[in-house]
């Protein structure tokens, strides 16, 4: 961090902290639940005589605890900057509960509105606090802990702490006031929108980095590196689950002479990366359909300051198939290759479909799946790598249009298959495969 751009970050900061202790007071008044960090002080604030900025304090001194406990000998002194930040935190929460105490709404659509503008306001202080890249929340330091101490995703961390914060509300709320009070919709909105809204804002403002880091570049970097030409021939295929896809780019990869890369290149991603083979195995080429996923764990990563594990394996496998490319004519299965290599003139892409009687065939007798699998394993299967190639490539990944040949493989045998590919390549307008 310059020193010369210490005062300008702590003016982000304390920014962010009042924007963000705005969007807490706009949620109270709305009247249809807190976030979840802040919803235990709120509960509690209905019966005892204090104000909601002061349990506010209290209760993230006693994270702060929680963090010390968790971590020992590794908590560091320096960490200890969260005290000041929270005293600051819960008199900007006080003093926006004044600025706001004019504010009832009683009919459902304006607290509705209010609700989603408090997550507005809230996800912006969160963007300017993570900006800043002074010091957190304890929310987030406890968060921060628990991913480094047992070694887990920080996504992970954060639902598992935002969850249980969520549940001692409730069980507070029933046992206090005999009622539910300050937990409801608003709570799933914020939890769900805030962390989606402030890594938006992430993504598309820029302007605050050159203020705050102008020595840095900030240019988007895929972290994507290429040595060599792009001369060489490749062929990638991508297919449904049971299309026999993997067998004909081996058999085609033979025939031609060429690399053949489907699993191997999971160990290639195990040498690079620092990740499992069977981590890699359970999560390349497949996104969950989660909508809970996608807007909430993978969205509050960023303020953990590195990357998401999905979008690390994307990136690391992504250098190694251009790598390999540019030192190799080859055959890639499937990973999005004919995504990654879009800028390659002599890259010819494959798609490999079938019906669902054939796929599920082909899955009992040829890979080992005795029991057979339904049709909705098979679209469950599809989907998920439906889901990968939309978030990383931005493109339907069973559009014919993205590819330069599609082929229903049940309707040849794999080398008659193989020769429709090669006829096909012979007569366009790629490098020669004589």
């Amino acid at each position: 961090m310059g020193k010369s751009n210490l005062p300008l970050k702590i003016i982000t900061f304390c920014l962010g902290l009042f924007v963000m202790a705005l969007g807490v007071a706009l949620s109270v008044k709305a009247d249809l639940g807190v976030s979840p960090i802040s919803c235990i002080p709120y509960v509690y604030s209905f019966k005892l005589p204090f104000t909601l900025g002061t349990l506010t304090i209290f209760f993230n001194i006693f994270l702060i605890l929680i963090q010390i406990a968790i971590l020992r000998r590794n908590y560091r002194l320096l960490q200890l900057v969260q005290l000041p930040v929270v005293f600051a935190f819960g008199i900007f929460i006080d003093i926006s509960l004044n600025l706001v105490s004019d504010l009832n709404v009683s009919n459902y659509y304006w607290k509705a509105l209010w609700c989603l503008m408090g997550c507005v306001v809230l996800a912006s202080g969160v963007f300017l606090e993570v900006k800043a890249k002074l010091t957190y929340l304890p929310g987030e330091g406890l968060a921060m802990a628990i991913a480094d101490t047992f070694k887990k995703e920080f996504g992970k961390a954060k639902i598992g702490i935002d969850s249980s914060m969520v549940i001692v509300g409730l069980i507070s709320s029933f046992v206090l006031l005999h009622e539910l009070q300050g937990i409801r919709e608003g709570t799933i909105v914020a939890a769900i929108l805030v962390g989606f809204i402030a890594k938006s804002l992430h993504q598309k403002i820029h302007v605050l980095d050159s203020w705050l880091e102008p020595s840095e570049d900030h240019k988007l970097d895929s972290g994507i590196s290429v040595s060599g030409s792009n001369t060489n021939l490749v062929i990638t295929i991508s297919r449904e689950y049971g299309s026999g896809g993997h067998e004909i780019g081996m058999r085609l990869a033979k025939k031609l002479g060429l690399a053949f890369y489907d699993k191997e290149l999971i160990a290639l991603t195990t040498e690079q990366s620092g990740f499992t083979s069977e981590y890699i195995q359970q999560h390349e080429q497949k996104l969950a359909p989660s909508l809970f996923s996608e807007l909430y764990e993978q969205n509050y990563a960023y303020v953990y300051e590195k990357q998401p594990p999905l979008d690390v394996l994307f990136l690391v496998q992504s250098k190694i198939i251009r790598n390999i490319c540019a030192k190799e004519p080859c055959v890639i299965v499937g990973r999005c290759a004919n995504f990654i290599l879009k800028d390659n003139p002599n890259c010819f892409n494959i798609f490999i479909h079938a019906n669902k009687n054939y796929r599920k065939r082909k899955i009992s007798t040829e890979y080992n799946v005795k029991s057979g699998i339904s049709d909705s394993a098979l679209k469950k299967i599809d989907k998920e790598r439906a889901n990968y190639c939309l978030h990383y490539t931005g493109e339907n990944w069973n559009n014919a249009t993205n590819y330069d040949l599609t082929i229903d493989s049940s309707r040849f045998d794999p080398d008659n298959v193989v020769k429709i590919i090669t006829n096909s390549i012979k007569n366009s307008n790629r490098k020669s495969i004589a």
